[in-house]
């Protein structure tokens, strides 16, 4: 997936460079709910609102991304670099998939249609080990 290069300018802030480090530091797919309870300690007047604006602001930048999972709360990472993900339908886990398979589709589809392509996602649907184990 290519990335995104905002033309706005935002701000440098303390709690945005936080947010970040935080996503680069987990490979659990956070929600913003799961951002804001690791980071309230930190920053005692953070709101849930801050930390979906500053997401807002990463993405922008191409230095997040938003992973709609199918579930009811939105999920972040901030890893860029083209990956696919492995998506529990019993749990909601999501684990990347780190090869990139088809690094030609970009290519072929602009190609073959009218389309400008900035990039692609695949998922991948099914159980986990864990979920399996308890079935």
């Amino acid at each position: 997936m290519k990335q995104k290069l905002s033309a706005k300018h935002y701000r440098n802030s303390r709690q945005r460079e936080r947010i970040l480090e935080v996503l680069r530091s987990t490979e659990c797919h956070p929600t913003a709910t799961w951002l804001y309870d690791k980071l309230k300690p930190e920053f005692p007047k953070l709101s849930l609102g801050t930390v979906y604006r500053n997401l807002a602001i990463l993405i922008d930048q191409g230095l997040a991304q938003k992973i709609d999972a199918g579930s009811t709360f939105d999920r972040f990472e901030a890893k860029t670099k083209p990956h696919y993900h492995l998506i529990c339908r019993k749990c909601g886990k999501i684990v990347d998939f780190e090869a990139y398979l088809f690094p030609e589709i970009d290519e072929q589809i602009q190609h073959s249609t009218d389309f400008d392509i900035a990039g692609h996602r695949i998922d991948f649907f099914g159980t986990c080990p864990e979920c399996k184990e308890k079935s």
